[in-house]
């Protein structure tokens, strides 16, 4: 057990892939925090089988919900884990190891294995995939827009096991949550002032599939490979079709006001 840590997440109509993160740190960490969005899936029901640290939290901004999770936490120590990821026995052990030891690191990166249509993703621009997950809470805090991170405010240092992540369940659910997040990436762009331009529609998609599937030899990962860069390409020009959009509505909207 890892008595000084807490575990946090978000979650919003997350039911089919939660109970398997959460049973992943039941009776391990110290603390579960669960923030939800009024999920109307059962999810609700199935975070109750394993903690009564649920909130509820309504927000636009993932960085807010994140940092609200992470103010939620008793502990010394924190780890955040997404509804869609679990953690293996290999890193448990290790992270247990680390915390009971004489650490003088404030924060620890940790690699993650991507799962997507049945197979592991080891090319492409999903990988390598790491981040700040395992930190002192008060050394740590989310910063950023629609694709916040953890900033930590001291020595960080490398876990060696990796955790798990199946990020779709299927084609349908990626081309949902690209929908979502092409949106709200639009959003983050107009709302800090960034201009829509041409080159950046047109080339950003070209240089992703030249950086994901050649050169980082994406083609490697076969059909799921290729489903991947071509839905990214699609995920990057929408997100500047939609900030084009947004400029040419609030343009319509000012001549008509004026």
């Amino acid at each position: 057990m890892a008595p000084f840590l807490s575990v946090y997440m978000i979650t919003l109509n997350n039911g089919k892939t939660i109970e398997r993160a959460l049973r992943s740190v039941s009776g391990w960490a110290n603390e579960i925090i669960v923030v939800d969005s009024h999920s109307t899936d059962g999810s609700q029901e199935i975070i109750q089988k394993y903690t009564d640290r649920i909130f509820q939290y309504d927000t636009d901004s993932q960085r807010d919900k994140y940092q609200f999770a992470q103010d939620k936490c008793k502990n010394p120590w924190v780890l955040f884990i997404d509804a869609d990821e679990w953690l293996t026995e290999e890193l448990k052990e290790e992270i247990e190891e680390t915390l009971n030891g004489d650490t003088d690191y404030d924060g620890f990166i940790v690699q993650r294995r991507n799962i997507y249509l049945g197979r592991e993703i080891k090319y492409g621009g999903w990988y390598p995939d790491e981040e700040i997950r395992l930190y002192r809470k008060d050394r740590g805090s989310w910063q950023g827009g629609i694709h916040a991170k953890i900033h930590v405010n001291g020595k960080v240092g490398i876990l060696k096991n990796r955790y798990m992540h199946t990020p779709y369940m299927d084609t349908s659910h990626q081309i949902r949550t690209i929908e979502r997040y092409s949106e709200a990436f639009a959003k983050d762009l107009y709302s800090s002032g960034r201009n829509f331009h041409l080159l950046n529609m047109i080339g950003r998609p070209i240089y992703r599939l030249f950086r994901d599937y050649i050169f980082k030899k994406g083609f490697l990962d076969g059909i799921p490979g290729l489903i991947i860069i071509a839905s990214t390409m699609y995920y990057v020009f929408m997100k500047h079709a939609k900030l084009w959009e947004m400029e040419r509505k609030d343009g319509k909207e000012r001549k008509i006001e004026g």
